[in-house]
């Protein structure tokens, strides 16, 4: 009964309009159409023969590569659930460095030699695919001539129907075997992790594990606005945010979204939205309205990581295509409208071993959890000293207009540890006893329960922020992969790990004072990396330059530490990327950068020119004309209302007019640049500036001009219209 009731609420808060006998038929149907899409382990287990699924279980969980014979078999089931699914295609769908997927669709169709055709589907088709290397970004490591790239069948991510189309998750690499892909680097770096992670856990005397994983779970924001009103705007058709646009009378500053009721059409889209996710079997659990006006999130449960990458590849693709459905459209971009709010990725992050343990759960005792102190200790180290990567690892032109702004981390990489954890090792490392303040909360009001307290607080300002049994990476943005960002946070702790284990190995007589002695020397050399405060106040802004962290307030004030001597070494060392991939990914980011940054110059010039102007000066006109028309009637009528605005209108546009010019001469002075850095550099030094102050002008006519002049919709009807 008491299940019944759960599902009931739950069911009743997706659809308040179903009766109990339709909540309770949904109930039950839930657990059904969860992973019905997929072709998961259950599903393998099912229809594959019992020696074949133990073949392909054992691969799994050693490591190691399925012979052909196998792949065969699986091919052969897999095509067979497909099409009893509807599906007629199939695709091998990859993750190459454009930051979206591909895809490239086959029939099952084999042609008979009496005419007809058989549905068939091969080991090898599953295993191997070949598109076209060149036509994707690849910073060289492929040149137009050279066009052949293979697709790999990732056996560790299970493929699903989406489309009618059998899709099998694949990592996409040259015809000289260098990455191409945003997977094939994240499944590197998990097993540098592992491979570290077992040497420290097998000196603790953890035999029994065998495996550690990396877990993620990317919280998505996102905004939905009316998809007439999104029509209506070149800037949100061609690059995904607003480059002009003047505050509606109303934004965010009375707290009255974040959490508030979820309207009846967005709620819809909701509920459609979480059924085709869980068909798909991504674990979509909450959702609620953020905190700008038209802005919400949804945020699943943890799954090892690079199967979380792959969910929220399909969460932002299906996002799109659901909100489609309800005449929205759902923008991803970081920064769409200024003034409130931007969408981030919160990255929620932990280590978790084959055997059920979460390494980063501290437990009840925390101070006695060595365990924990070292692994926790390892994240310390790596992030301070590579705190220019974690930088790199979410930079784009996107994300710059949104660090440092509204509910977003500043640039300055930081920890928060909250007060517990770091006066536990304060204690440790000062050889004091520590007990944790387990006080139970009272709200003075006496039939509600007492809880304990928690012993830290959790800190929203904070870039990576400990937050109970796992760290939160809170500078990704909302359009990105987190692909590149867990690559980064995978090597760099790897590397920390291997450095303990070397250290552990040597430690012959007393091992408990070796990690003792480990934990206080890391601590006590990188504590200046932790901050608990507020990262938004310009104190810290100073603080952290006497600390010596890094402000790396741009991308293209970023992007150089990405092939640092020492960076290039430490992805080297473990195997994630050669230097030349490394370096690829370098000009990939730096071309991405300036080629994103041209489309909102020439998109914001077309509108200015062609829109903006145009308005101003026909609505200047009809005042014009309307006050000739009043001094027909009256020559004594002094038309004052009509004269001021005039004069605003004819300064402002033009400014406006001497503004188009100046970014259009730094637009092409831009282009001229050959050097892709120094192209990046002139776009952020001299165009971006430009763009501002045409904005600041544009958005100055919109407040004087009527509604029925504006040439597009404003702030006011994009935000609370849905």
């Amino acid at each position: 009964m008491a299940l019944f009731s759960f599902g009931f609420v739950f069911l009743r808060s997706i659809r308040p309009d179903f009766s109990k006998k339709e909540v309770f038929e949904m109930n039950h149907k839930l657990p059904e159409m969860f992973g019905s899409m997929v072709f998961n382990e259950d599903m393998m287990r099912q229809r594959l023969p019992k020696e074949t699924y133990k073949v392909w279980k054992a691969a799994m969980e050693r490591g190691k590569r399925l012979d052909l014979e196998t792949a065969n078999t699986i091919a052969n089931s897999m095509k067979d659930w497909a099409i009893e699914k509807g599906a007629t295609h199939y695709t091998h769908w990859f993750q190459p460095m454009t930051g979206v997927t591909a895809e490239k669709h086959d029939s099952f169709l084999s042609p008979k030699d009496d005419g007809g055709v058989i549905m068939e589907f091969r080991g090898k088709e599953l295993i191997k695919g070949e598109p076209d290397a060149s036509s994707f970004p690849s910073g060289g490591l492929r040149a137009t001539f050279e066009a052949r790239g293979y697709t790999a069948w990732d056996p560790t991510s299970y493929a699903f129907i989406k489309d009618d189309t059998l899709c099998i998750p694949t990592a996409f690499c040259s015809y000289g075997g260098q990455a191409l892909d945003k997977k094939t680097p994240l499944l590197r770096s998990m097993e540098a992790l592992n491979k570290q992670a077992l040497r420290v856990l097998k000196l603790f005397g953890n035999e029994d594990v065998e495996r550690v994983s990396t877990t993620a779970g990317p919280e998505q924001e996102y905004f939905l606005i009316d998809k007439t009103l999104f029509d209506k705007r070149k800037d949100l058709r061609f690059t995904g945010r607003t480059l002009f646009g003047a505050p509606a009378p109303k934004g965010q500053e009375m707290d009255d979204h974040y959490y508030g009721t979820i309207k009846t059409r967005v709620k819809a889209f909701m509920k459609d939205l979480d059924e085709e996710l869980w068909k798909l079997g991504v674990y979509a659990k909450t959702e609620h309205n953020e905190a700008a006006p038209a802005q919400q999130e949804l945020a699943p449960i943890f799954t090892t990581t690079n199967i979380a990458a792959d969910h929220n590849q399909l969460t932002m693709e299906v996002m799109k295509k659901v909100a489609l459905r309800h005449n929205f459209v759902c923008l991803l971009h970081e920064k769409p409208f200024a003034g409130v709010n931007g969408s981030g990725k919160h990255n929620n992050w932990s280590l978790a071993t084959d055997t059920g343990i979460n390494l980063l759960e501290p437990g009840e005792t925390p101070y006695e959890n060595i365990q924990f102190l070292l692994f926790l200790s390892a994240v310390i180290r790596a992030v301070d000293e590579y705190q220019d990567l974690l930088r790199v690892s979410v930079a784009s032109a996107g994300n710059d207009n949104r660090l440092g702004g509204d509910e977003a981390p500043p640039a300055i990489v930081s920890m928060y540890l909250g007060e517990e954890l770091t006066g536990v090792l304060e204690a440790l490392c000062r050889d004091l006893g520590y007990t944790a303040d387990k006080t139970l909360m009272k709200v003075g009001v006496h039939v509600l329960p007492t809880f304990a307290k928690d012993t830290t607080d959790r800190n929203r300002t904070s870039p990576f922020a400990f937050t109970g049994n796992k760290f939160e990476f809170r500078m990704l943005g909302s359009s990105a992969s987190i692909s590149g960002p867990n690559v980064v946070l995978n090597t760099i702790v790897a590397d920390v790990l291997s450095d303990f284990a070397d250290v552990l190995e040597k430690s012959e007589n007393d091992f408990n004072s070796a990690v003792h002695d480990l934990i206080c020397e890391t601590y006590l050399a990188h504590k200046r990396i932790i901050f608990n405060g507020n990262n938004y106040s310009e104190e810290w802004v100073k603080e952290a330059e006497e600390r010596g962290l890094l402000n790396l307030k741009t991308t293209v004030d970023a992007l150089p530490h990405y092939v640092a001597e020492k960076n290039v070494a430490l992805f080297a060392r473990h195997k994630v990327y050669s230097e030349e991939e490394l370096t690829a990914r370098y000009e990939i980011k730096i071309e991405k950068y300036c080629k994103v940054t041209a489309i909102e110059t020439a998109t914001m010039l077309e509108m200015a020119k062609k829109e903006i102007l145009p308005a101003a000066l026909s609505y200047t006109n009809r005042l014009a004309e309307t006050c000739r028309t009043k001094l027909l009637v009256d020559a004594s009528l002094p038309c004052l209302a009509e004269k001021k605005l005039i004069g605003q209108l004819s300064n402002l546009c033009d400014e406006l007019y001497r503004e188009v010019e100046l970014l259009e001469k730094a637009a092409a002075d831009a282009q001229k640049v050959s050097d892709p850095m120094d192209k990046a550099i002139s776009y952020k030094d001299h165009v971006l500036p430009a763009m501002e102050t045409l904005r600041k002008t544009a958005d100055s006519l919109e407040t004087i001009m009527a509604d029925d002049a504006r040439p597009f919709p404003g702030y006011g009807d994009l935000l609370f219209t849905v």
